[in-house]
């Protein structure tokens, strides 16, 4: 079985200690590539330090994310910039609109997401979405800039069935993770009636575990425990939402 985890923080400081036995882990039980979204100015070390260790499997982004988001979000952008043209990039994410912790910024957050949904047209790569307690924030946005040409992933998707076909009416995708497993995680009600064509994996660790290690830190070895709740919502068989979802995740990342 081949596996992709198209979303996980695994440079974060939660694997400093075991960061490339996670990696040869996930390996062992069939998770050949982890795409890393950057955080901000201070995540980008470490994230292409994980690529140069792990080439072949840690493939990073480049963006801002929407809770680092603040009046100086404008300098943040133009490293993105720099970065975007010094070198490839899978995606641009995380990016997004935020509005779970604190509203503040909120218009800022908003300027932010249009900037990088214009660097993804410029540099002709997918957009990777965080919308937390904003998905029709977010949608908005993206659905205004959409000219035919961008496509992306509405990461961590826990909303609707109607905002899944949403998602789909623009081309995106959806990353489903752990939250599929949880007992009130409100995806039982959703996957019955999603296409596997509009699904990718996902872990987001070291964030939101899949059960039975809910609670504890997350890491894309658990990738499997996802694909086999995804299968048995979507009526499925395992090796089914694997071919898919991975195939899904290289036909997005052009690899």
């Amino acid at each position: 079985m081949n596996l992709i985890d198209s979303h996980a923080h695994i440079y974060s400081e939660e694997f400093v200690n075991d960061r490339d036995e996670a990696v040869e882990r996930a390996l062992a039980e069939g998770v050949s590539k982890i795409y890393m979204p950057n955080i901000d100015h201070t995540t980008i070390d470490v994230m292409l330090e994980t690529e140069h260790k792990h080439p072949e499997q840690c493939i990073p982004m480049m963006g801002l994310h929407p809770c680092y988001v603040t009046k100086d979000f404008e300098r943040e952008l133009y490293l993105v910039e720099e970065w975007l043209g010094k070198r490839k990039f899978s995606a641009i994410g995380e990016c997004g609109i935020d509005l779970y912790w604190d509203k503040t910024f909120f218009p800022q957050q908003q300027e932010a997401l249009k900037v990088q949904l214009d660097l993804a047209k410029k540099y002709k790569l997918p957009i990777v979405l965080h919308t937390r307690d904003s998905f029709e924030e977010t949608y908005e946005l993206v659905a205004a800039a959409q000219d035919g040409t961008l496509r992306g992933i509405f990461h961590c998707f826990s909303g609707t069935p109607e905002q899944a076909q949403k998602v789909k009416e623009l081309d995106f995708l959806i990353g489903i993770g752990g939250v599929a497993t949880f007992k009130n995680g409100g995806l039982d009600k959703v996957l019955p009636h999603v296409a596997l064509d509009q699904i990718v994996l996902e872990t987001d660790c070291p964030y939101l575990a899949p059960v039975p290690y809910r609670g504890k830190r997350n890491e894309p070895v658990y990738l499997p425990l996802i694909a086999k709740r995804v299968a048995e919502l979507s009526g499925k068989t395992l090796q089914e939402v694997a071919e898919i979802t991975t195939q899904n995740a290289l036909n997005l990342f052009k690899l």
